[in-house]
């Protein structure tokens, strides 16, 4: 491992770390409606909020209540952005000449579910497809408000474990509000003037015509660039503005930049652990939690670096140990100017958490690295995880643990002094089976089937089934990152890749919410 590589994992893991008390602190503050910073600031616009949509703050829901407002709030936004994007060509800011890929009724049905699940799966090209009031109104605000929802979920899950003789988890609607305006607002603020600073566009211009050496048209977009970059790793999100998502130099230009948006990804889920520990009433839980998690991202991190870092062995008399340290290894698909330290931070981050903004083309990765990126997906958010979504998997995981040691020693079991029943444990078995049936059985559709098989426009074999089962691992995984060369906008990937992303969403939401029910 070069010096380069090293430093910058290193600094990565510290500053996290050295994180992960203030801000846990922090968002224990807020979510306990404790005196912040911020609230001379956003205590008064949360009220005006609160009187505008009728909300009470002050009365609580269980967890039926609970799930059926998350549920209807990302089945409202998920029709309104359908809205948007099938009618954006009468909206501003579109450019007929440049928008030439159409938003059909299965596409904007596909983009619509992706970006409410915070799982932004894109079968199409952003700077060919989106209108900048489709990206900025639409796209944007998904990333706030699904990013908002999902943190809400994520703390009352863990008040069910905290609490005791109680019956309600808070008010999916006051959460729902404090994560916006206390977390992701102020994150998404500081966090764009940094990335405006390294270089990422924030205009609203028309599109760049320009002529190449060779004399070719390149058309250039630009655009709200910087404000859609920073909430998409915030809210753990992932869509990009382009379609290289962050291998873009205009939504990563700089590795300064990539290391910025990088600690935004998970920064926030890392926190989350302290703050489970701080309101459970045991911190020694939360940071437990924490150094497990590292454990698995730097096994991940060191296992993707060493096989990017060697040369593909088809690349015959090539020798990385004469080349620039920085660019030593295998380069296809990546870009110079994060070289494999960069590129492989990028990519464990990116698919340890809900945030697939890979700067790297993740089917030119080698066997062993794309066998990391996949098994991270597989793993279902327990490495850090998406914004709310990441601490619950954890903790479920870990009642799975909790579920097989009662029954080797024939006890019931327990977690945090809490007994864990058929009940509970019937949520556990549900949490865990969600996964693997989704995604086998689409999977086993797709390969076995005409239409399932036509999506593999460029490798088939082994390699193809891997496609497939990343698509759709990916989707579960609410992530979005893919192997490219599957062709995902086709009526069929648009239905089962939508299916995977609402199991995904809802489909492990609800047993973890219930399970916290049963225990509050």
């Amino acid at each position: 491992m070069n010096v380069y590589s090293a430093v910058q994992y290193l600094l990565f893991v510290v500053i996290v770390t050295a994180c992960v008390k203030p801000l846990g602190g922090y968002l224990h503050r807020v979510f306990a409606r404790s005196e912040t910073a911020l609230d001379r600031l956003c205590v008064p616009v949360e009220r005006w909020i609160y009187r505008l949509a009728g909300i009470n703050p002050s009365v609580e829901m269980d967890a039926g209540q609970y799930l059926i407002s998350f549920i209807v709030f990302t089945l409202i936004c998920t029709l309104l952005l359908y809205a948007i994007l099938r009618f954006q060509h009468f909206l501003p800011w579109f450019f007929p000449e440049y928008q030439t890929t159409p938003l059909t009724p299965g596409l904007s049905f596909n983009t619509a579910i992706s970006f409410s699940t915070t799982t932004r799966w894109q079968a199409y090209a952003g700077e060919s497809t989106m209108s900048y009031f489709s990206q900025m109104v639409g796209l944007c605000t998904q990333n706030f408000l699904a990013g908002a929802a999902g943190l809400a979920v994520g703390i009352a899950f863990i008040r069910g474990l905290a609490r005791e003789s109680c019956s309600t988890l808070g008010n999916f609607w006051v959460d729902l509000t404090r994560s916006s305006l206390w977390i992701l607002l102020p994150g998404a603020l500081i966090g764009s003037l940094l990335l405006v600073w390294q270089g990422v566009p924030m205009n609203f211009h028309h599109y760049v015509v320009a002529s190449t050496l060779e004399g070719t048209r390149q058309v250039i977009p630009q655009g709200p660039v910087a404000a859609l970059e920073i909430i998409k790793n915030l809210g753990t999100n992932g869509g990009g503005f382009f379609n290289a998502n962050s291998a873009h130099p205009f939504e990563n230009p700089t590795p300064i930049s990539n290391f910025l948006e990088l600690l935004s990804i998970i920064l926030l889920p890392a926190a989350l652990t302290n703050t489970f520990g701080r309101m459970v009433k045991n911190v020694r839980q939360g940071w437990l939690l924490y150094w497990v998690i590292l454990l698995l991202f730097i096994g991940g991190l060191f296992a993707l670096h060493l096989s990017e870092r060697r040369t593909n062995p088809l690349f015959h008399g090539a020798d990385s140990r004469s080349s620039q340290f920085l660019f030593e290894g295998s380069m296809e698909g990546k870009e110079v100017r994060f070289g494999i330290g960069g590129t492989a931070l990028a990519d464990v981050v990116t698919s340890n958490t809900a945030t697939g903004s890979t700067n790297a083309a993740d089917d030119s990765f080698t066997s062993l690295g794309g066998l990391v990126l996949l098994v991270n997906l597989l793993l279902g958010e327990v490495i850090f995880g998406g914004l709310g979504t990441g601490i619950f998997s954890m903790i479920m995981t870990a009642a799975i643990a909790v579920f097989l040691a009662g029954l080797m020693i024939g006890r019931t079991p327990e977690y945090l002094g809490k007994q864990i029943g058929p009940n509970e444990n019937k949520m556990i078995v549900l949490y865990a089976l969600t996964g693997p049936v989704t995604i086998l059985i689409l999977t086993a559709i797709a390969i076995s089937t005409k239409v399932g098989l036509a999506g593999l426009t460029t490798n088939a074999g082994p390699h193809g089934l891997t496609e497939i089962l990343f698509g759709f691992a990916s989707s579960f995984a609410n992530n979005g990152q893919a192997f490219a060369s599957l062709n995902a906008n086709t009526p069929f990937y648009n239905i089962t890749t939508a299916i995977a992303m609402m199991a995904g969403r809802f489909g492990v939401a609800i047993p973890a919410l219930m399970f916290a029910g049963l225990l509050v």
